[in-house]
């Protein structure tokens, strides 16, 4: 009998992720007793690894995360050289996760190139490629005059090189906004005069306004980008986050290619991907705070998180409204407005849970009070 039969023999009695691992780091020159030793070994492991029946292990990871959050730091970090870089990390961080936050303070990504293109000349190529230039940049100063109506902008000839573009190139994309006036271009200026009545000023007003916002070129969203070694290669670090579009371009590996917005990971690659990243983005924070909690304590939020197929978050418009007993819900925040409607609806608590029995003052369902024992009297 070869080892990989031995350990197929296993299969019942391990997981199939454990098994995976030994067939790939178990060499042919074990004999057969070291083999069996292992797995046997494994096992043991294995099963004093398992949670006992009755284990509360909400309320154990609640404690686990919880203790080691009242010594996280409030804190912001920011990138050297780059003011509009700036990362939310500690406290903020876990509650924007925890919370399910769908607008987050500061969006970012880390973009990972394939070869050739993660060397330093081609990624600066790349970075300034796909960070979002609006009109408003390439503009010096806006001078408007009210009794010709116009509004005339001055450009930024040395940014417009830079970008290989021309002012004819900026009419292009304002075109479509501008359709109550008539557009000339120079060199290094470009006026619009107004069309309609003499007394819609408010219209130049608004146009210079629109204007600003014009995307030129770059991708959306993505407002500030920061080229980095990592190891080997160059990656590029971005203020502002948009998936879907950057693992469009060939040049990306979208298998590394990350970005610290759970819904939009949800959006983009699905409801387990966004489990995984709850999963490393609260432990990257925990790290960066040089403090140590259980992974399967993260692990079990996530999957509580994520168990509906959408992301919640533990707040009571998320997790906890989902809860089947009224006094669950009322325990956690207004109690009033729960045990009213409970009532309006005429529906049965079955006091399967551990708040609502500490509430009655009955034995909760989890350790000794789990099987329910009968004694004859004599």
């Amino acid at each position: 009998m070869s080892y990989k039969e031995l350990i197929d023999e296993y299969k019942d009695k391990l997981p199939i992720l454990v098994i995976n691992q030994l067939n790939q780091l178990i060499t042919s020159s074990l004999t057969k007793k070291q083999v069996n030793e292992i797995l046997e070994k494994l096992v043991k492991l294995y099963h004093s690894a398992k949670i006992n029946p009755g284990e509360s292990v909400g309320l154990v990871s609640a404690e686990s995360i919880g203790e080691p959050g009242t010594q996280m730091t409030l804190n912001t970090f920011h990138f050297a050289g780059v003011s509009e870089m700036n990362v939310t990390t500690g406290l903020p961080r876990i509650i924007e996760i925890l919370d399910s936050r769908k607008e987050i303070k500061t969006p970012m990504m880390e973009i990972y190139l394939k070869p050739p293109y993660n060397t330093i000349e081609k990624v600066r190529d790349f970075a300034a490629r796909i960070k979002q230039t609006s009109l408003g940049d390439f503009v010096v100063e806006y001078l408007i005059n009210i009794f010709e109506q116009t509004l005339k902008l001055r450009l930024n000839l040395p940014a417009l090189e830079d970008h290989k573009l021309t002012s004819k190139d900026l009419v292009k994309f304002v075109k479509t906004r501008t359709k109550l006036f008539t557009v000339k271009n120079e060199e290094d200026e470009i006026t619009f005069q107004y069309q309609g009545k003499a007394e819609d000023l408010k219209e130049i007003y608004n146009l210079k306004e629109k204007i600003k916002e014009v995307k030129v070129k770059g991708i959306k969203n993505i407002e500030q980008v920061l080229p980095v070694k990592r190891g080997e290669e160059y990656i590029v670090l971005t203020s502002g986050s948009n998936l879907k579009e950057v693992l469009g371009m060939e040049e990306v590996d979208g298998a590394r290619t990350n970005t610290n917005d759970i819904h939009e990971i949800k959006e983009v690659l699905g409801i387990e991907a966004a489990r995984q990243a709850i999963i490393d983005e609260v432990n990257k924070v925990i790290e960066e705070q040089v403090l140590n909690i259980d992974i399967r304590h993260i692990m079990l939020v996530a999957d509580i998180m994520c168990a509906s197929g959408d992301v919640r978050g533990i707040t009571r418009y998320g997790v906890v409204s989902e809860k089947a007993s009224v006094l669950a819900r009322a325990s956690f925040e207004t109690p009033v407005k729960h045990i009213i409607n409970a009532s309006l609806a005429g529906e049965v608590d079955k006091l399967t849970s551990v708040v609502e029995n500490v509430m009655i003052n009955q034995p909760v369902p989890l350790g000794t009070g789990l099987p329910g024992l009968i004694v004859k009297m004599k």
